[in-house]
């Protein structure tokens, strides 16, 4: 009997709640969720997007901690973690789950586990990354509202290389050090070392792109940018 392929899901905040028909997106986001639940194990992260950076720099503007910046964060990532989940109805969760190994635990074939932060310090990238290392996923999908690698921000960089294909250490050379901010943050890098040690692929995609999000989930070709860990 073939192992079904255990997948999970990045989803930004940008991508859920742009304010551009957020309802319809969901609602069709579901769907697919749906439909590829049927083939894959599925588990979805979300962000939180441009609303956690509003509580954030209005927390930051009263004077919040750093930590308590984050927790305000991670708050925003689970409602939008909720509001995919009622989308999805029965194929959803009525809970949340709030550790990485809870998220992991609860995915079944025909169902879809969602989450959102889990403590201060860890992106939902990271976060993804942890669920894929404990239910032994094959690759990790990074929904952005960029469609692919590039060798630079592409908005403020015309000019900036696009990537189909690369190694997880090619990645490693153009993301943000885990402690010194620089060129891009397309990916977290503490979540690329643990794809990296427990060889999970990673695909780059456009999120609002449903038909690529749903070939990359089923490990079909895809427009973005394939990430070999191997």
């Amino acid at each position: 009997m073939r192992l079904v392929d255990k997948v999970v899901v990045s989803i930004g905040g940008s991508v859920l709640i742009p304010e551009k028909d957020d309802a319809k997106y969901i609602r069709d986001l579901a769907e697919v969720l749906k439909e590829v639940s049927k083939k894959v194990c599925l588990m979805v992260i979300c962000g939180g997007g441009k609303i956690s950076r509003y509580y954030s720099n209005t927390g930051k503007n009263l004077g919040g901690s750093t930590y308590q910046l984050d927790e305000l964060g991670i708050c925003v990532t689970r409602i939008n973690a909720k509001l995919l989940s009622i989308a999805l109805g029965d194929v959803g969760f009525d809970t949340i789950p709030v550790k990485p190994e809870d998220c992991a635990n609860m995915a079944s074939p025909g169902k879809v586990a969602v989450m959102g932060g889990t403590e201060p310090g860890h992106t939902t990238d990271a976060v993804a990354a942890m669920v894929a290392k404990f239910c032994g996923a094959t690759r990790i999908v990074n929904a952005s509202n960029v469609d692919a690698v590039y060798s630079d921000d592409p908005k403020a960089n015309p000019n900036a290389n696009r990537y189909s294909k690369m190694t997880i250490d090619e990645l490693k050379t153009i993301i943000y050090d885990e402690h010194i901010a620089c060129k891009s943050s397309i990916f977290d890098p503490l979540g690329v070392k643990i794809a990296k040690d427990n060889k999970i692929d990673i695909l780059m995609i456009n999120g609002r792109e449903l038909s690529e999000l749903k070939n990359a989930i089923l490990g079909n070709e895809i427009k973005g940018t394939f990430i070999n860990s191997h």
